[in-house]
């Protein structure tokens, strides 16, 4: 079966085009990503702006284009943080199904974290059936924490703390000032004593933009490669080495020293850490190991199984 699914994030738009096997087993044909924002404004007005919802829908527009071409059965497509706070997010999800005839269906911070389980421990079974497992998702509105027990879930924690919500509360000048980081250091610390302490044997496992780039940076990848990046073993001193050099650059120094940041995520990369570097600190442990896979993967997985249950 021949699966398109579209995670439309705060910050990025994700699409995969895959087929499922009767198994379960997933086989990437296409994968994109674009920085769309659409969550850009939405933390301090709790709306879309018309402008981004032209944008988010030429790329979308695009997206269904792609899935066209490949043949794929079906196209998925999900929201998460920015249309769960938009107060015209029915406007928007009308606007998209109208222009497009794509449906669009709205996660709670729950959902949104049992999905992107599913989709990043789908490429660590040789873990086993009984390892404890913990998946941390920094996205742009919001970050989740799901624990699980091989590909079960047993708790799922959502916080309205993103990477794009921190940049627009308090990481506002490029480079910030020392008063604002240790400002966002506060809150973050503070928001994530809502996270649970992990079992010492855990294997944290971190999705989204801000450690797949952190993890292109550590390998020295010229261009993005998801087969090394997935599996990457980020220490918590890479990554500390990593903010410390970029807490004095502007967004212009840090894409020069840089180039694994991709353009338009280095005004949000340093919020981003922050948020992983309290994290890791929180759960005690050494470091966090990286997956490419995430929600849209979930998203797929579960439509495959529901509709195996169904036929």
């Amino acid at each position: 079966m021949r699966l398109t699914s579209i995670d439309i994030g705060t910050n990025t738009i994700l699409m995969l085009v895959a087929d499922i096997a009767a198994d379960g087993t997933v086989s990437p044909v296409r994968d994109e990503q674009v920085i769309a924002r659409l969550g850009k404004g939405v933390d301090a007005n709790r709306r879309i702006s018309a402008e981004t919802s032209d944008r988010v829908l030429r790329f979308l527009q695009d997206y269904k284009a792609i899935s066209e071409s490949l043949y794929s059965e079906k196209i998925i497509a999900c929201g998460t943080s920015a249309l769960r706070d938009a107060s015209n997010s029915r406007e928007f999800i009308r606007f998209v199904k109208e222009r497009l005839g794509l449906e669009i269906t709205v996660l709670s911070g729950e959902e949104e974290a049992e999905l992107t389980f599913s989709g990043a421990v789908s490429e660590f079974s040789s873990l086993g059936a009984d390892q404890p497992l913990a998946v941390l998702d920094i996205g742009g509105g919001s970050t989740e924490l799901t624990t699980g027990i091989g590909a079960s879930v047993t708790g799922t924690v959502s916080l309205d703390l993103g990477c794009v919500r921190l940049t627009e509360r308090i990481l506002k000048s490029s480079p910030p000032t020392s008063p604002a980081l240790n400002h966002a250091l506060s809150e973050v610390r503070d928001a994530l004593l809502s996270f649970p302490q992990l079992p010492p044997q855990i294997h944290l496992i971190g999705v989204a933009g801000t450690v797949t780039t952190l993890a292109a940076i550590d390998l020295k990848l010229e261009s993005y490669d998801r087969n090394l990046v997935s599996g990457h073993f980020l220490t918590f001193r890479a990554i500390e080495q990593v903010f410390n050099e970029l807490r004095h650059h502007t967004f212009e120094q840090m894409a020069r020293k840089f180039p694994q940041i991709e353009s338009g995520r280095a005004d949000i990369i340093l919020a981003g850490i922050i948020i992983l570097m309290e994290s890791i600190k929180r759960f005690d442990v050494g470091g966090i190991t990286v997956s490419d896979r995430g929600l849209r993967y979930g998203m797929a997985l579960r439509e495959f199984s529901s509709g195996a249950a169904n036929s």
